[in-house]
């Protein structure tokens, strides 16, 4: 027979080994980490440095020689390959009215706006880019970002974003910044939470758009460039 102390005991040591798995499962779905693979794990560039397997105009992107990605003018480099489930992770820089973005699930190049989701990256100070839905960090049209971005300029700061079917998450300086599923955009004008779709946007249900397609970085969209480097994509592991 187990007398109350013991019971206590075993109850406490119980409940202790239960927050620590709460508190690492936490942790696990905060960093957006996947199960058995290291952070460091996996991980490829997106494009080479002469941008062979690239779809770009030609004159608008070039690499410098330590590694650094620039556009001229306001059109987006696309990988050649189609991605599904992965993650992508790149450093940024920003100017005063920089407004660039993530690609992912792109089906059309040519068309690519209403055919792919964005996450925005962009100078949050300028007025042209503070709507909830257009400030750094955000899913571009449909998802606010979850705190302030506005960010220093001239500094590299760090994105990742993970696409997981139709799960969508975006990390900011290592901070989570956004969530999008888009099983529940069912209606092409009008959000979940009621909010007027923007008219660019509405071509397509995003619970009906394919969960495959190229990864691209927007160019020159705003008043100024944004730099990229150290673009790196890998699978999720399962």
């Amino acid at each position: 027979m187990v007398d109350d102390k013991k019971r206590r005991n075993i109850g406490f040591l119980r409940m202790k080994k239960l927050s620590t798995l709460f508190a690492l499962t936490s942790v696990a779905l905060l960093s957006g980490c996947n199960c058995g693979q290291s952070d460091n794990e996996g991980w490829t560039d997106l494009f080479n440095k002469d941008l062979s397997n690239a779809i770009y105009p030609a004159g608008v992107w070039s690499v410098t020689e330590d590694g650094v990605f620039k556009a001229t003018k306001d059109e987006i480099i696309f990988s050649k390959n189609d991605y599904e489930n992965f993650e992508i992770e790149l450093e940024f820089k920003i100017e005063p009215k920089s407004n660039s973005g993530i690609v992912i699930y792109c089906t059309d190049t040519k068309d690519w706006i209403p055919n792919s989701v964005e996450v925005q990256i962009a100078d949050s100070s300028c007025e042209s880019f503070s709507k909830p839905t257009w400030t750094c960090g955000s899913i571009f049209g449909h998802v606010p970002s979850e705190f302030d971005t506005k960010l220093p300029f001239g500094v590299w700061h760090k994105m990742r974003v993970r696409c997981e079917g139709q799960n969508i998450d975006a990390w900011l300086n290592g901070k989570h910044v956004s969530h999008m599923d888009m099983s529940k955009w069912t209606d092409n004008k009008v959000g979940p939470d009621g909010t007027v779709i923007l008219p660019w946007l509405t071509k397509q249900k995003k619970c009906d758009m394919p969960t495959k397609g190229k990864v691209g970085l927007q160019g020159k969209h705003g008043g100024a460039a944004t730099d990229f480097r150290n673009i790196k994509i890998r699978p999720i592991q399962k």
